[in-house]
């Protein structure tokens, strides 16, 4: 009753339900960067932080919880360019807890749960890599597939066989008939310090972590370069299991081993909850020496028959937990801070420092995040600080050593620091963040071009971010679209070009004027809009003129546009400069127009305005090709199922999306159905 007379308030009901879209939105988001881009903003304990204060207020405000809520689904990693598989058994993750007592809490409910006095764990290193999972028939390799969705993932098996390790066929007898063996594709730690190491001589830019090197190279398309990059993997578990059975988690282990597979080392099998503790606490001391990188334990119910009493939720076993362990943090010296300038305008102070060797990764930057950060923690430039890299990803000055300040040391004047620079900011109300008043500064258009460039925006091959620098400080561009007005011999005077690259470039930049108008909207850059919410927004809207004329409420009944997003977009159509930069790009672009849902409507295709999600694996069809039938017959195939969708495609082993699609009564096609209505010519 609690809960409903807060839901009933309505002020607290509207900013509870802003709330809760804004975290579904930045969970949404910070997966994206973690899995697809390799590019992660914040460390996993802060993550989990804002997955758990979802989870509450869900738990506390049931009416305004999701189906397809982040907190009931395993993030997807799936990318452009890579065949789409489905597990025969789900690909889980695993609820992680930062906590002793909430290790001992997991124990007693299972304990409860399974009505024992103690329980037999295992305890395994977490390797902090991209997980996998490897098919093999009769002993035989015959696949890859990354978790994906934990569903279906990308096939990446060409990848995985430049793996020594992995072997084509087992060792041994008696092998399984069909059997999913779960694992880790990671970078070693001397791996990754020899790349950065060459990478550092040539001048490039250095790669952040291990983790994020391993799984962008495991989704490169070129299976050579993958090879040169030297992946290593580790197993530890199995999903589907036909013509074999364990007992033991230890027995899967051992059988591994035994038919030539690597496993991790240093596992323990111990009896009840403080010997777990102690197997961790033993781990954690050797993790340093640990040839790959781990941030923390698996512990895992030993006996398989209890695994299965235990069961599972749609995203986690209850029968496992990862446990994470303390970030490692050392001491270093803070040379002075800088000001880093993003594509938005946005100023982040960023701490200069000695460099340091962290949790595997020489670190000589850390973000400062905002005035105010550095205000409450009083970091000064020469101070000696405390750094860490929670969960490997970007490092952050944790404190300082004020004993160790020198006497003449002087509070930073962020302000002051600014007007030095000659930068014209201003402070935005509301918030901690800076922002440059004018949007032609040089370093501020090097992140727009940056990204306007990039894979996920207009595609423009060979146009990085030292060819960026050299055209802006020639003053060849000074905003986006002066980059249609480049001729060949500008582009042949930059250094280190030859007549064939710069015609490369210069072809490159031609083909950019007719991408599709998604990938326009996503390189405008409009703040909260990635790849996926351009999409949505093309097809949404007839054109251009429309999208920019739309009212926050149009553009929030688009499927995926929440309130947040909708006005910031609304907004950004809104300011002057905006529309100038835009009616500048449309004169030298011709954009390729999607069918748009109000005008799938009036088509004479069978799915003509309607909604499909496919699931599962089709006899005739792969699934881009199912999803360019229905795109052809005036439909839109989405990810998820809700209460939007009109129709379910499902093949062979579907997963939780045929359950949902059920629960919600929404019309289910098999293929033959699916095939049919293609073939029909009026409406589906």
């Amino acid at each position: 009753m609690e809960a409903f007379s807060k839901a009933m308030n309505e002020s607290d009901s509207r900013d509870i339900q802003e709330r809760m879209e804004w975290l579904r939105s930045e969970i949404a988001r910070h997966e994206r960067l973690y899995r697809v881009n390799n590019a992660p903003e914040i460390s996993d304990q802060a993550f989990d932080k804002l997955v758990r204060e979802l989870a509450d207020l869900e738990q506390d405000y049931p009416l305004f919880a999701h189906a397809d809520s982040p907190t009931r689904k395993v993030g997807d990693d799936r990318s452009a360019g890579f065949l789409t598989v489905a597990h025969r058994e789900p690909m889980q993750s695993l609820d992680n807890t930062y906590s002793r007592d909430e290790l001992f809490q997991f124990d007693q409910r299972l304990r409860r749960l399974l009505d024992r006095e103690a329980l037999d764990y295992r305890v395994e290193p977490k390797i902090d890599g991209l997980a996998i999972s490897l098919t093999y028939e009769d002993g035989v390799f015959i696949r890859a597939v990354t978790r994906g969705n934990g569903v279906e993932g990308d096939d990446v098996t060409a990848n995985v066989r430049t793996i020594a390790a992995v072997p084509e066929r087992l060792k041994g007898k008696d092998l399984p008939e069909q059997i999913e063996i779960r694992g880790e594709v990671y970078m070693g730690n001397e791996e990754f310090l020899r790349i950065n190491a060459e990478r550092e001589q040539a001048g490039k830019a250095l790669y952040r972590n291990p983790r994020n090197l391993a799984s962008g190279t495991l989704k490169l398309l070129d299976t050579a370069e993958v090879a040169r990059r030297k992946l290593e993997i580790a197993l530890y578990g199995i999903g589907h299991l036909q013509g074999a059975a364990f007992e033991r988690q230890s027995d899967v282990h051992a059988a591994l081993e035994r038919w030539g597979l690597p496993v991790p080392s240093n596992a323990w099998s111990v009896t009840g909850i403080e010997a777990t503790w102690e197997a961790i606490e033993a781990l954690d001391e050797l993790r340093a020496t640990l040839p790959y990188p781990t941030d923390g334990a698996v512990i895992k119910l030993e006996d398989r028959a209890a695994q299965a009493r235990a069961g599972s939720t749609s995203k986690a076993p209850r029968w496992a937990i990862s446990y994470k362990f303390a970030a490692e943090q050392k001491e270093t010296r803070l040379n002075t801070i800088t000001i880093q300038v993003g594509r938005t305008g946005a100023l982040t102070p960023v701490a200069e420092l000695e460099p340091v060797l962290v949790a595997g990764s020489i670190v000589s930057r850390a973000t400062l995040h905002n005035e105010d950060e550095i205000r409450r923690k009083d970091i000064r430039e020469g101070d000696w600080v405390i750094i860490e890299k929670a969960g490997e990803v970007i490092p952050a000055v944790v404190r300082v050593l004020t004993d160790k300040r020198p006497p003449d040391s002087r509070a930073f004047d962020f302000a002051k620091r600014l007007e030095t620079l000659g930068y014209e900011a201003e402070r935005i109300e509301g918030q901690s963040a800076w922002r440059l008043k004018a949007s032609d500064n040089p370093q501020r258009l090097q992140r727009q071009m940056e990204h306007f460039a990039g894979r996920q925006a207009m595609d423009i091959d060979g146009l990085g971010s030292e060819i960026i620098r050299q055209l802006i400080d020639r003053g060849l561009i000074r905003d986006l679209p002066d980059l249609y007005h480049l001729t060949q011999e500008q582009l042949l005077a930059l250094d280190k070009f030859a007549e064939k690259s710069a015609a490369n470039l210069a072809e490159a930049i031609e083909a950019s004027r007719e991408r599709d108008l998604w990938r326009l909207l996503h390189g405008l850059g409009i703040p909260h809009v990635g790849a996926q919410s351009a999409k949505d927004l093309a097809r949404a809207f007839p054109d251009l003129d429309a999208l920019a004329a739309a009212e926050a409420s149009s553009l929030q009944a688009v499927d995926g546009i929440g309130p947040i997003m909708a006005e910031s977009i609304h907004g950004w159509f809104e300011d002057e400069a905006n529309q100038a930069r835009l009616e500048a790009l449309r004169k030298e672009l011709r954009l390729k127009l999607p069918q748009p849902d109000s005008a799938a409507g009036d088509s004479d295709g069978p799915f003509a305005g309607k909604t499909l999600v496919v699931t599962g694996s089709l006899e005739n069809f792969s699934r881009d090709e199912a999803k360019a039938a229905i795109e052809a017959a005036g439909g839109k195939v989405t990810g998820s199922v809700s209460s939007k969708t009109d129709f379910v495609v499902v093949g062979d082993s579907p997963g939780s999306k045929l359950a949902k699609a059920e629960k919600l009564g929404i019309q289910i096609l098999d293929e033959a159905a699916f095939q049919a209505a293609l073939e029909d010519k009026g409406k589906a």
